[in-house]
């Protein structure tokens, strides 16, 4: 009974032996299906993957460019009343302008009439201002500017804003129809001559003067007068 007794105890500690190492085995890292797993390879300095480069930012879109300022006023036109070119000059008014006599030109229709005279005004102020436009013509009947004729006008050439300083003189040419022949003369148009101690010539902006002749006086056919705007160019 004492040997059955070992045998017994003898068998106990190999089956826990046996189960002991069954558990050992059971612990160990495996694959599938049993395979123990194994550390993977690194790989070859060949086929290390570059890293990524970074893209590159999008530009910022830009809006449109900002207007440039535009300088504050403009420009100003020299009519009558007007600011003209001379610095902001007005245009002169008949206080500020003397009217000279008129004076026969040297370019005139063949004939014994007055045929063409040259008008300067002149600013007699202090202060520069500007004239602009073609004057008007009247006849002043018996001298008198309030008996007066006025004359059909026709314009000859452009008319610009002149700028006068102080002193300074603007022209203008009278060219009438010329009165022919000797003594009293005639007309080509078989109207009688008008003669004129003295006209009134209109100057824009600048009222009204009376003026003679300085070498005769006025005598002109059919009441027409061609004439040019004032310039600061003296007419021939």
């Amino acid at each position: 009974m004492q040997y059955t007794t070992g045998v017994g105890r003898t068998a106990a500690v190999l089956a826990a032996a046996v189960t002991v190492t069954a558990l050992m085995t059971g612990c160990t890292p495996t694959g599938e299906d049993g395979a123990v797993a194994k550390p993977s390879s690194p790989s070859s300095p060949g086929s290390v993957s570059a890293p990524s480069t970074p893209s590159a930012p999008s530009a910022t879109p830009k809006g449109p460019a900002p207007a440039e300022p535009k300088p504050a006023g403009g420009t100003s036109s020299g009519g009558a009343g007007g600011t003209g070119a001379a610095g902001g000059a007005k245009a002169c008014t008949i206080g500020q302008v003397k009217v000279s006599d008129a004076h026969q030109a040297d370019v005139r229709p063949p004939g014994t009439g007055t045929g063409a005279a040259i008008v300067s005004v002149t600013n007699t102020s202090t202060h520069p201002c500007t004239v602009q436009g073609f004057p008007t013509v009247a006849g002043a009947g018996n001298g008198s500017p309030d008996h007066n004729l006025p004359l059909a006008t026709t314009h000859s050439g452009p008319a610009t804003v002149v700028s006068l300083a102080p002193g300074a003189r603007a022209w203008t040419k009278l060219t009438f129809v010329n009165v022919q022949g000797e003594a009293d003369g005639y007309c080509v148009s078989g109207a009688t001559p008008a003669t004129f101690p003295t006209i009134v010539l209109g100057v824009p902006a600048a009222g009204s003067h009376q003026i003679a002749m300085d070498d005769g006086i006025f005598a002109e056919c059919d009441n027409k007068v061609t004439v040019t705007a004032f310039s600061s160019a003296r007419p021939s």
